[in-house]
């Protein structure tokens, strides 16, 4: 796998700050994300990267890694210890007739294959022996609404260039990560393949506020059902639902739909609430009979 610059990935200098980094990425990833180029391979592959470069640049520790070892960060102790032997190797005189002790029977070509074994720039230590390496962690960001996040559905990904298909439990908050096992970058030597880390990014509902697992939101109530009782129809995630409005109900007045809120996350025939807030609605344009009508019912209330 060729190195990959994340600073130029992102268009940003190396001493760009936290926040510059964010604004990059969030920049880039709207202007290549699959949902918009959904044809477009390279648009894809750009996308990855991103976020990647994301992934390490937004660490402190990875990115602090990454400037020091560059294409070797993820492997960054062992190519120190490398390193800091081979300088101990040519303190003492070269590894010749077993001389150095730590590498007893190692000559300079060996240590040599050692060294380029141990970040794949070589053919391998003597024997064939190679070093395993996990390969790099992923991530990615999956957007829904809040009806999509309410059930358990299937979807499919597009990672690195391939389709992944994923089931979404229902009930996956705003900034929640997951993990799929195994579909990260691929190992060095025969090591293991990294994992793909997705996080959920719900967008805001027109109707509805969240908060865990219970919902809010706002009903007109109009006037006279308010002064005088009645039933009002209230939207729900998945239905419509007819409840009863007590006579003189105030502006404000909040009820509790139960069981009516998002479903609990991973926890089967658990659902949250529904909290309604009445906005009691004044009418307008009254004819001149209503006019009187109020003006009556005015002055026997201060009667």
């Amino acid at each position: 796998m060729a190195f990959i610059d994340y600073y130029q990935v992102l268009g940003i200098d190396k001493k760009a700050s936290e926040k510059d980094i964010k604004a990059a990425y969030r920049k880039l990833a709207r202007k290549y994300h699959p949902d918009l180029n959904p044809n477009d391979a390279e648009a894809h592959k750009k996308f990855q990267q991103l976020n990647e470069a994301n992934e390490v640049l937004s660490d402190p520790e990875k990115r602090k890694k990454y400037d020091q070892y560059g294409e070797h960060w993820q492997h960054g102790p062992e190519y120190e210890q490398a390193r800091q032997q081979q300088q101990r190797q040519q303190q003492a005189g070269g590894f010749g007739g077993g001389q150095y002790s730590g590498f007893e029977g190692f000559g300079s070509d060996d240590f040599s294959d050692f060294f380029q074994s141990m970040f794949g720039g070589g053919s391998g230590a003597r024997g064939g022996r190679q070093t395993k390496f996990r390969g790099q962690d992923y991530s990615a960001e999956l957007r829904l609404n809040l009806k999509d996040a309410a059930v358990t559905h299937k979807q499919t990904l597009t990672v690195n260039g391939k389709n992944i298909r994923i089931t979404i439990p229902a009930g996956v908050e705003n900034g929640q990560n997951i993990k799929i096992a195994g579909h990260g970058g691929p190992g060095t030597n025969g090591g293991p393949a990294g994992d793909l880390y997705i996080t959920f990014i719900v967008a805001d509902d027109p109707i509805f506020k969240r908060n865990g697992s219970d919902l809010y939101a706002n009903v007109k109530l109009d006037l006279y059902t308010a002064v005088l009782g009645g039933e009002v129809t209230i939207d729900t995630l998945d239905s419509k639902v007819k409840i009863k409005v007590k006579p003189e109900t105030q502006n404000g007045t909040k009820v509790k739909l139960k069981g009516k809120g998002m479903p609990v996350y991973k926890k089967e025939n658990h659902f949250g609430d529904l909290y309604i807030t009445y906005d009691i609605q004044v009418p307008v344009n009254l004819t001149d009979k209503q006019r009187k009508l109020f003006e009556q019912i005015r002055d026997e209330a201060k009667s």
